[in-house]
């Protein structure tokens, strides 16, 4: 009989995948802080990396044609730049003052694009690398590679479908790079294999629901949604900071 811890772990895996497979991005705002109230972090990562691999790999098999390769190879290299300084942000600066000033400036950048809708695109991919060391550097400090991407993405005026399959050939090597560190550190255990297992069901259950959902927003209205999720991707990163000022 499956216990309500388990049914908790399922729940929340599935909302993430949802969220993942429907806009491409956000499941790890959403996992792993939920997971974590009902486990130890120790194994919610792995498990949240997991799921992330296999989401990633279901859009891949039947996207694969819509991954825009180019920017994906400048983002990815970009990144393993950007891993490095997020590693000393990570030890050098006050994690609130940093996660303020990150949750700032995604607030800002989104209100902005908001209240200038169209207004500012990116033709080409001589940026990329640009938004890819951010992305790097917001990984390598917190594990949060997705708010750059999803910038750089809606500049780009990708249709959803585009944006979801390019962000995903970008997260399964992180993904995959992420497990193996998890597995030199003794994190990868049995326990993280078995919640994975029961709550893979759900998740692949999610990405279909999730491939519907994605096919179905109109382009036009795709951008207003990503922002939308950024800043809320901001607010609770502010959440966040403001105990760590407090203590």
């Amino acid at each position: 009989m499956v216990d309500g811890t388990t049914l908790a772990i399922i729940a929340i895996l599935f909302l993430g995948a949802l969220v993942r497979s429907s806009f491409g991005f956000g499941e790890a705002l959403v996992s792993v802080p939920l997971l974590a109230l009902v486990m130890p972090v120790e194994q919610a990562a792995p498990i949240a990396v997991l799921v992330s691999i296999t989401i990633a790999l279901m859009i891949l098999v039947q996207d694969w044609r819509k991954i825009h390769f180019h920017s994906t190879g400048w983002l990815i290299l970009s990144t393993f730049l950007g891993i490095p300084v997020g590693l000393w942000v990570l030890r050098a600066l006050p994690e609130g003052v940093v996660k303020a000033t990150l949750a700032v400036i995604i607030v800002g950048f989104s209100m902005h694009a908001l209240l200038n809708r169209g207004r500012h695109t990116l033709n080409d991919d001589r940026l990329a690398w640009l938004f890819g060391f951010q992305a790097g550097v917001l990984g390598g400090a917190y594990g949060m590679n997705g708010p750059p991407l999803a910038i750089y993405g809606s500049l780009r005026r990708w249709h959803p479908e585009h944006f979801r399959a390019t962000l995903q050939a970008y997260f399964l090597p992180a993904g995959i790079a992420g497990m193996g560190g998890y597995w030199v550190a003794g994190l990868w255990t049995p326990a993280v294999n078995h919640f994975y297992w029961v709550s893979l069901p759900g998740v692949v259950l999610a990405v279909v629901a999730g491939r519907t959902i994605n096919a179905r927003i109109r382009p036009h209205r795709f951008n207003t949604y990503i922002y939308a999720g950024l800043m809320v991707i901001g607010v609770v990163l502010l959440l966040q900071a403001l105990p760590v000022w407090r203590g």
